[in-house]
C-alpha cells in the first residue's frame, strides 16, 4: 500500500515539475489487487497521494480505472467491481488497455455499459496495433468519448470524417507508438495528417519510465512533427483542456492560464 502511495505521489511531483496543472491518469487496479494488495488499501493509497499532491504541488489528479485487456473478462469484472464498490473520489473514467491483437473490444461492452451508467466516462485504447475497425468497435460498442492512440484511424476516410464531426479526441503518444513498433518511425507518424484533417488530438506520454520520455518531451516531438513553435504548443495544450472531463468553469480557468502564459512569454 505504501509503495502505491509513494509511486503515485512521485508521479504527481514529476508532472507538477513539468508545469502540469491537471492530469487524468490511467491506473490498473487489477494488477495490484491480484498480487495481494487489498482493494480498500489500494484506493486509500492513491487517494491519499492525490490529496497530498494537490496540497503540496498544486496539481489535481483524476483516475481512469483501466482493464488490462490481455487478462480478459475476469479482469473486466474485477476492475468494474473495484470501481463501483470503492468509488474513490478521484475516479472519473473507465478504460481498456493492453494488447489489442486477439482482444476484441465488443466482449467488454457489458462492463462499459455498467460503468457508463454509474457516471464514468469511456476512454478505451483502440487502433494502435490493429486497424480502424477496432476504433469503430470502441465507438459503437463501448461508447468511447476519447480513443487511446487511434493511430490507424487515418486509413479509413469515413472514420476520419466521423471523428472530426464529433470531435472525439485521439490521445496520441508519439514516442510510445514508435518504441512499441506500432509506427516504424517518428517521421512516419500520422500526427501531422490527423492535425491537418482537423481532428481533436492531444499529446500524451503513455508510460514515461518505460518509454524513456516525459510529457514535455512529447510536446517537443509534436512541435517537430507539426511545426509552428509556441503556437502549436498552445493549441495542443488547449486541446488537452477541451478533451478533459473537467467541468466548464475549470476548463475556462485553465485555458485562461494557458493564454496568459503564452502572452507573457512573447
Amino acid at each position: 500500500q505504501e509503495d502505491v502511495r509513494i509511486l503515485t505521489y512521485e508521479i504527481a511531483r514529476e508532472l507538477a515539475r513539468q508545469q502540469v496543472r491537471y492530469a487524468e491518469l490511467t491506473i490498473t487496479p487489477y494488477s495490484h489487487v491480484k498480487r495481494g494488495i487489498p482493494t480498500p488499501a489500494f484506493c486509500e493509497a492513491i487517494e491519499d497521494a492525490r490529496k497530498a499532491a494537490a496540497a503540496e504541488f498544486g496539481i489535481e489528479l483524476r483516475w481512469c480505472f483501466d482493464i488490462p485487456g490481455e487478462a480478459g473478462i475476469p479482469a473486466a469484472e474485477e476492475t468494474l467491481r473495484i470501481a463501483l464498490e470503492q468509488q474513490p473520489d478521484g475516479l472519473i473514467s473507465f478504460g481498456l488497455g493492453g494488447p489489442e491483437i486477439g482482444v476484441p473490444r465488443p466482449q467488454f461492452k457489458p462492463y462499459f455499459d455498467r460503468a457508463r451508467a454509474a457516471g464514468l466516462r469511456s476512454v478505451p485504447h483502440a487502433g494502435e496495433t490493429t486497424g480502424p475497425e477496432t476504433i469503430w468497435d470502441a465507438l459503437r460498442e463501448l461508447g468511447a468519448e476519447r480513443i487511446g492512440h487511434g493511430t490507424s484511424a487515418m486509413s479509413d476516410p469515413r472514420l476520419v470524417e466521423y471523428l472530426g464531426q464529433e470531435q472525439i479526441c485521439l490521445e496520441v503518444c508519439p514516442t510510445s507508438n514508435v518504441r512499441t513498433q506500432a509506427i516504424r518511425s517518428l517521421e512516419e507518424h500520422p500526427l501531422p495528417r490527423m492535425w491537418d484533417a482537423g481532428l481533436l488530438v492531444t499529446i500524451n506520454s503513455d508510460d514515461p519510465p518505460m518509454f524513456g520520455t516525459t510529457l514535455n518531451d512529447e510536446y517537443a516531438v509534436a512541435v517537430r512533427l507539426l511545426g509552428g513553435g509556441r503556437d502549436t504548443v498552445v493549441a495542443l495544450a488547449r486541446n488537452a483542456v477541451r478533451a478533459s472531463f473537467l467541468d466548464a468553469p475549470a476548463k475556462e480557468r485553465l485555458i485562461a492560464e494557458i493564454d496568459d502564459y503564452a502572452r507573457s512569454a512573447t
